[in-house]
């Protein structure tokens, strides 16, 4: 039987940890009671939602009231930046964001942008980072939210958050932050970066997809994003997802404790990876992104006049990885990302992202440099 293909799209989303699917088990198979209950059966399931409640707070360095569960990375942007803009009362607010942030920030902002606020779409340079002196231009007298991704998903840029989150404080302005893609890779301590509002999208950490949260810092106003009864101290209404929440909290104790093996190697692999196929194509490839500032799994590469779907068909029965550009018979369509970086167009429409993981070996790195170098040589020559 044919092996499954090597996984280098972690960046999309991530296996789970065997250590996450036990700590999950009990609420699954046994424990299924509703945590607001006051009887017998919610008793554990409460005890657990508070658990996970402190481990996602002591990955994040804030206190566990701090924390709102949410069903994903992208309800936790919707009610970040929705809910900051309702709550300011500003007829109409303004917001700061950047051209390459993920679309659960961009169409929260075109939704607004719809209902009579106004946003200010800052660009970034050829490596994908956003200058701070850019964002703090475009601040307005009804400025209410900077929303600033941590790190980008197709690049893997780390943007100056700290300069971003100063400029934001000393005016008063809300600062918000998607880190879907950092978290578990890089440190996200919010008292060291100073952001007022966190994403957490719970897939992207070995946790299981419908799981997320949102760190809301003590004395920040939101409107509430879901109605109904008082979960959440009344931030967040609906039935806690017990087991998903207590995956969530697991992966952020696993990622905690192990921060700084699981940046080297994924570092260690990335670079591999880099290395590899640099020796073996040379100058018909590029990389996209920040050279240092930079998340440690993350390889956005460009092959010059090659389609990315052609290399992904190559490859896809042995190599598992994502596209920046989809070529069409009469158009070429690349990524919001590559457009607002400003990569040529003969580079841009070969952009493929490779994405390490915790679970990615030496041996598979070999093999993946091989595999795709094979692929984009043979496509090179036709």
């Amino acid at each position: 039987m044919k092996t499954r293909p090597i996984y280098l799209d972690y960046n999309g989303t991530t296996p789970l940890d065997p250590h996450v699917i036990s700590a999950m088990r009990p609420y699954i198979e046994e424990e299924f009671g509703n945590p607001s209950s006051s009887h017998w059966y919610g008793i554990e399931p409460k005890r657990a939602v508070i658990k996970a409640r402190r481990q996602v707070a002591d990955l994040l360095n804030c206190t566990p009231d701090e924390i709102v569960f949410t069903s994903g990375g992208t309800e936790s942007n919707n009610h970040a930046i929705l809910g900051a803009v309702f709550a300011s009362g500003k007829t109409p607010g303004h917001v700061v964001t950047s051209q390459v942030e993920h679309p659960a920030v961009l169409e929260v902002c075109r939704r607004l942008e719809r209902l009579g606020h106004q946003v200010t779409y800052v660009p970034v340079d050829g490596s994908g980072m956003v200058d701070p002196g850019d964002v703090e231009a475009a601040i307005r007298p009804h400025t209410v939210l900077i929303t600033i991704m941590h790190a980008n998903n197709e690049v893997g840029t780390i943007q100056p958050i700290r300069e971003i989150a100063s400029i934001a404080g000393d005016r008063g302005i809300v600062f918000h932050t998607d880190a879907a893609q950092s978290i578990g890779k890089i440190p996200t301590d919010v008292n060291d970066l100073g952001m007022d509002l966190l994403s957490v999208a719970g897939h992207k950490l070995y946790a299981p997809k419908g799981i997320g949260a949102l760190y809301l810092r003590k004395g920040i106003q939101l409107e509430p994003f879901m109605l109904g009864a008082s979960q959440e101290v009344g931030r967040r209404a609906g039935t806690e997802n017990v087991a998903w929440i207590v995956g969530l909290g697991k992966a952020c104790e696993i990622a905690r404790e192990n921060l700084q093996a699981n940046m080297a190697h994924l570092r260690q692999t990335r670079d591999l990876l880099h290395q590899g196929l640099g020796a073996r194509l040379g100058d018909i490839m590029r990389l996209n992104g920040h050279r240092e500032q930079r998340l440690p799994n993350t390889l956005s590469v460009s092959f010059r006049g090659i389609e990315a779907n052609r290399i992904l068909e190559e490859i896809g029965l042995d190599v598992a990885a994502s596209a920046g550009a989809a070529c069409h018979s009469d158009h070429v369509e690349v990524s919001h990302v590559l457009q607002a970086m400003k990569v040529p167009l003969e580079w841009a429409k070969g952009t493929i992202r490779l994405s390490t993981g915790r679970m990615t070996t030496v041996d598979e790195i070999a093999r993946a440099t091989e595999i795709v170098a094979n692929a984009v040589t043979a496509l090179a020559s036709q």
